[in-house]
This record gives structure tokens, C-alpha cells and sequence, in this order.
């Protein structure tokens, strides 16, 4: 697995999720019950990974949708 998007934006996580579970692209959200544990602050920010064949897929995915500053620099 690989991680896709990390964010604080709940807004944005969720949207990605419904765009990579329409595309059929299999990801994991992590980090998403963190808030109970930090007071709901929201200084920790949620991780999406997505597995290795379909990260470049779901990098192209979130382009298209006009996220393209959100992702990181792609892996080497």
C-alpha cells in the first residue's frame, strides 16, 4: 500500500474516498478515529493509501477531479 492523500480537511477525504470507490480502486483510510483520541482538534491529519498497481491510476484520478495540489510529490 501506498499513501495516496494526507489531510486534515474531512471534506476532502471523503470526496476522495467516493471518487476511488467509483472508480473500482481498492484504498484503506487511516488514522480516521484519531480525533476521539486528540480531542477532536484536528491537528492529525487522515491517511489514504491505495495499493501499489492502483496508485497511479487513483494519482490521475484525483488530476482530473482538479486535486492535483493536494497529492505529494509521487513516489521515485
Amino acid at each position: 500500500m501506498n499513501e495516496l492523500l494526507r489531510s486534515n480537511n474531512p471534506v476532502l477525504i471523503s470526496f476522495v474516498e467516493t471518487l476511488l470507490r467509483e472508480a473500482g480502486i481498492h484504498h484503506l483510510t487511516l488514522d480516521q478515529h484519531m480525533s476521539v483520541m486528540e480531542g477532536t482538534i484536528g491537528i492529525l491529519p487522515r491517511r489514504l493509501l491505495v495499493a501499489s498497481d492502483g496508485l497511479m491510476q487513483a494519482r490521475a484520478l484525483l488530476i482530473d477531479a482538479g486535486l492535483a495540489a493536494e497529492l505529494p510529490d509521487p513516489p521515485p
